[in-house]
C-alpha cells in the first residue's frame, strides 16, 4: 500500500502515528518529497485535495465548508470530495466547476479562519451528507477532541426538514470509532433491529484482553472491519486468526467485513 492509498483509506487525514502503522517511515518521507501527500502540521498530514481546496475558497472569496472544512480542522471523512466545498456569501454569483458552492450569509462565529467552525461543519455535515457519510465525520470530530456538549448544541438549535436526521447524527456519534470504515459499518448496523454495535468495548476471551471494532454484550456478537491498511498481509492474518478463534472459542460470534 502506497502512502497516499493509505491516507485515502485513514480518511483523508491522519497522523504521523497513524500513517507509520501501515507504510515505513522511507515511504513516508517519499510521500511528502513526491507531493503525494502533505505535511500540513507538525506530526499531522492529508492528501493534496485539502490544499488544492483550500486555494479554492480563497479565489472564489468563501471559505471551505461541508466535508471539505472538516478535512481543513483536521477530521475524517468517508471519502475525499472530488471537488472542494465552499460557501460564499449569498449575494456574491460566482461560475466554476472547480469547486461545489453553497450560499449562505455566515456569522462571525460560524468562521475559523479559512473554513467555517466546527459546530458550524458538523451542522452542514449532518444536514447533506448520507446518515453514514455524516456519521464518519461527526465521530472524528470527536476523536478529534471537540467537545461534546458542541454535538448536543448542534442537535438542539438543528432547524428546518432535515433536523431529525441531523439530531440522529449527533446522537450516534461516538470518538470511540477508530476510522471511517468502522463508522460507515456501524451506521449500516444501525438498520438492523434489536442490535446495538459499540465502537472499542473491552472483551476477555480466554484470558486475553481485546478491543474489537464493534461490540453486542447482550448478543455476543462482535463485529470486525477489516480495512485492507489494518489486516492487508500475512502477519496481521495470522494475528487476525489467532484473536478470532480465542473470541469464538469464548463464545462470541464474530463477523468480519
Amino acid at each position: 500500500m502506497s502512502a497516499a492509498e493509505a491516507l485515502h483509506e485513514l480518511g483523508g487525514t491522519a497522523t504521523r502515528q497513524q500513517l507509520l502503522a501501515v507504510i515505513s517511515r522511507r515511504q513516508l518521507a517519499a510521500a511528502v518529497s513526491d507531493g503525494q501527500i502533505q505535511r500540513v502540521a507538525r506530526g499531522r498530514y492529508a492528501c493534496p485535495e485539502v490544499a488544492a481546496a483550500l486555494q479554492a475558497a480563497h479565489a472564489l472569496g468563501g471559505v471551505l465548508s461541508h466535508e471539505s472544512a472538516a478535512l481543513h480542522l483536521g477530521w475524517a471523512t468517508k471519502s475525499v470530495p472530488a471537488v472542494p466545498h465552499v460557501t460564499v456569501a449569498r449575494h456574491r454569483r460566482v461560475s466554476t466547476v472547480q469547486a461545489v458552492v453553497h450560499y449562505a450569509n455566515l456569522e462571525p462565529h460560524e468562521v475559523s479562519q479559512a473554513s467555517t467552525s466546527p459546530q458550524r461543519t458538523l451542522l452542514d455535515c449532518a444536514r447533506t451528507l448520507p446518515y453514514d457519510a455524516a456519521l464518519c465525520v461527526a465521530d472524528s470530530a470527536l476523536r478529534a477532541g471537540v467537545p461534546p456538549n458542541t454535538l448536543r448544541r448542534v442537535a438542539v438549535l438543528a432547524q428546518g426538514p432535515a433536523s431529525p436526521s441531523i439530531r440522529r447524527v449527533m446522537a450516534a456519534a461516538n470518538g470511540d470509532a477508530d476510522n471511517p470504515f468502522e463508522s460507515t459499518l456501524r451506521a449500516i448496523s444501525h438498520k438492523v433491529d434489536g442490535l446495538k454495535l459499540i465502537p472499542q468495548l473491552r472483551v476477555m476471551a480466554m484470558g486475553v484482553e481485546m478491543r474489537p471494532d464493534l461490540v453486542d454484550r447482550d448478543l455476543r456478537i462482535i463485529v470486525e472491519a477489516d480495512s485492507f491498511a489494518w489486516h492487508g498481509d500475512r502477519a496481521a492474518l495470522a494475528r487476525d486468526a489467532r484473536r478470532y478463534n480465542r473470541l469464538v472459542a469464548a463464545g462470541w460470534i464474530v463477523l468480519r467485513f
